[in-house]
């Protein structure tokens, strides 16, 4: 009997938490144009801003899984100290606000920055407001959702499985990509899901980091922003096909990936 009224109680903020989660969705389709989503979605501005979004969202996944396997291990394989601290750094991107972030990149990668700097002055060449720039500024808001969720698929595989593989004579690097990688298979692939997705949607640092130039650096949701300013029946339009996008991919791959993550924490 009380665990049915705890039920009855808890499902009333239960709902009003999935509709805070999902009615914004509904009422977008709801207030769509929907006879204007082929011909926006076929505007040069906005097939640019797509092929933009795609190709620079997957590249900054790519470098995240390239540098984010390395970090995720190391944090799983670490010291416990060492790992709490730099668990704690890898973190910040999620809870820094992405202006923030895109002004933090300029800080580093800048003309003037502490890194960029020596760059510009040794080749003439400056990140900020190129291509490059929007998928450094995709990579950074994004890798630590990869890092978090590979950290915790490496933590659940057997410390058996690596020990075997030394036994045989494998190096350290064999036994990362024939035993670990391949076992943590499942989270790897939630992480780069996740990180890709964050990488879609991001505009906070890049707007800040990269500029709005069309063709360059104006990725999707860039143009909605823009869009939004002038016409915000089209804003609306190209918000809802964002929104299917990033769901037919996620649910594409649900069956074979979505799990991963949760086995993985």
């Amino acid at each position: 009997m009380k665990k049915g009224r705890s039920s009855v109680i808890l499902a009333v903020p239960a709902l009003l938490g999935f509709a805070l989660l999902v009615l914004p969705a509904v009422a977008l389709a709801i207030r769509t144009p929907w006879r204007r989503l082929g011909s926006l979605i076929t505007q040069v501005e906005v097939r640019q801003a797509l092929v933009l979004s795609l190709v620079t969202s997957v590249s900054a996944t790519i470098l995240a899984l390239l540098l984010g396997l390395p970090l995720a291990w190391w944090l799983a394989h670490g010291s416990k100290k060492l790992v709490r601290i730099l668990r704690s750094l890898v973190l910040m991107p999620l809870v820094m606000p992405p202006v923030v972030g895109g002004v933090a990149l300029l800080q580093l990668l800048g003309r003037r920055g502490v890194l960029g700097g020596p760059l510009y002055r040794l080749t003439g060449y400056s990140i900020p407001f190129t291509t490059v720039a929007v998928i450094i500024a995709e990579a950074f808001v994004a890798m630590p959702f990869l890092v978090l969720a590979v950290d915790g698929a490496f933590a659940q595989v057997p410390s058996a499985l690596e020990e075997a593989a030394y036994v045989d004579g494998a190096s350290a690097f064999q036994a990362f990509y024939r035993v670990l990688v391949p076992s943590a298979l499942p989270g790897i692939g939630a992480g780069l899901l996740l990180c890709w997705a964050r990488a879609l949607g991001e505009f906070g640092a890049t707007i800040t980091f990269a500029g709005s130039f069309p063709g360059r650096t104006r990725t999707l949701p860039l143009e909605v922003y823009l869009a939004l300013e002038t016409d915000p029946a089209g804003a609306i339009a190209l918000s809802l096909f964002l929104v299917l996008l990033s769901i037919a991919i996620v649910v594409g791959l649900r069956g074979r990936w979505a799990g991963g993550l949760l086995k993985s924490q």
